[in-house]
């Protein structure tokens, strides 16, 4: 395979959060669609990480540990991706046990919430389709629609669980740069993810970053689906302005975000990569 060919898809769902294939199945697909190398970014576990190493592995793909956590800064939610993590780290785990169980009391109130609101749902009907460690909003809206509460994933968030919704419920706040610190004491690189969609112009882009490269965040997402030419501008002239990492990917959630496809579209190079694996052998 000609290196300019060889692409890398660094966020990807399965089902140990909110994504709809299983982590092998999301290996084969990595495969399938011609990429060189992909990482698996579980929302706050690590839960399906080793089934998709060992995948990757038979599928003669390079198979990325990774994992994403929701942070709030200013009242705007920032997601930092974590690459190359250790799934064993003792303080990766501990954060991530705290973080699911604040998920557990937030999931509790949105169920109290709509059964309020006339809509029948319980947690145990939550986790039985989780399935996973990381049950939330996917999963309440996926049994609203099969319940016919509604027709589709987008009315869904829109009237009932999405923010200044009804039913909808705030995370308790952790801070970017305590996302970044824990990312690195995991032995992992700590990347922003999709910055464009919680600082959309420069200087928002500045404020966060001034914040967190001295926390010791590694690099941001500069492909991503949802930037058009001149969000993927803005975000390349912050990784030279702060001398930062590339990084991208589809945030691929399989049937549950329709219309998303696993990244060889997006053009990551494997160069990118290569240039990450560089700086964790300084580090």
């Amino acid at each position: 395979m000609a290196e300019e060919e060889r692409w890398i898809d660094l966020h990807t769902h399965s089902t140990a959060s909110d994504g709809s294939d299983t982590p092998s199945e999301l290996a084969e697909k990595m495969r399938a669609a011609g990429l060189a190398a992909g990482a698996l970014t579980d929302h706050d576990t690590v839960s399906g990480l080793e089934d998709f190493l060992r995948a990757a592995k038979g599928a003669e793909l390079l198979g990325i540990p990774g994992v994403e956590l929701s942070t709030r800064l200013g009242g705007k939610e920032i997601h930092v991706v974590g690459l190359f993590i250790d799934p064993a780290s003792e303080a990766l785990n501990r954060f991530l046990r705290e973080r699911r169980g604040e998920r557990m009391r937030r999931n509790t109130e949105m169920i109290r919430k709509l059964r309020e609101n006339g809509y029948e749902i319980t947690e145990e009907e939550l986790y039985e389709e989780a399935g996973g460690e990381s049950a939330g909003r996917p999963h309440m809206a996926r049994i609203l629609l099969a319940k016919g509460y509604f027709s589709e994933m987008r009315e869904v968030f829109s009237r009932c669980l999405g923010r200044n919704a009804p039913c909808y419920v705030p995370r308790e706040s952790v801070m970017p740069d305590e996302a970044v610190r824990i990312i690195r004491a995991s032995g992992g690189l700590a990347i922003w993810a999709h910055p464009i969609l919680s600082a959309p112009t420069r200087t928002a882009m500045r404020r966060v970053l001034r914040g967190l490269v001295p926390a010791g965040l590694d690099g941001l997402e500069t492909k991503y689906p949802l930037y058009g030419e001149k969000d993927r501008k803005a975000a390349l002239d912050m990784v030279k302005e702060f001398g930062l990492l590339e990084s991208g990917g589809s945030d691929y959630h399989g049937r549950n975000q329709p219309g998303i496809e696993l990244g060889r579209n997006l053009e990551i190079p494997y160069g990118e990569l290569e240039k990450m694996e560089k700086k964790l052998d300084r580090i």
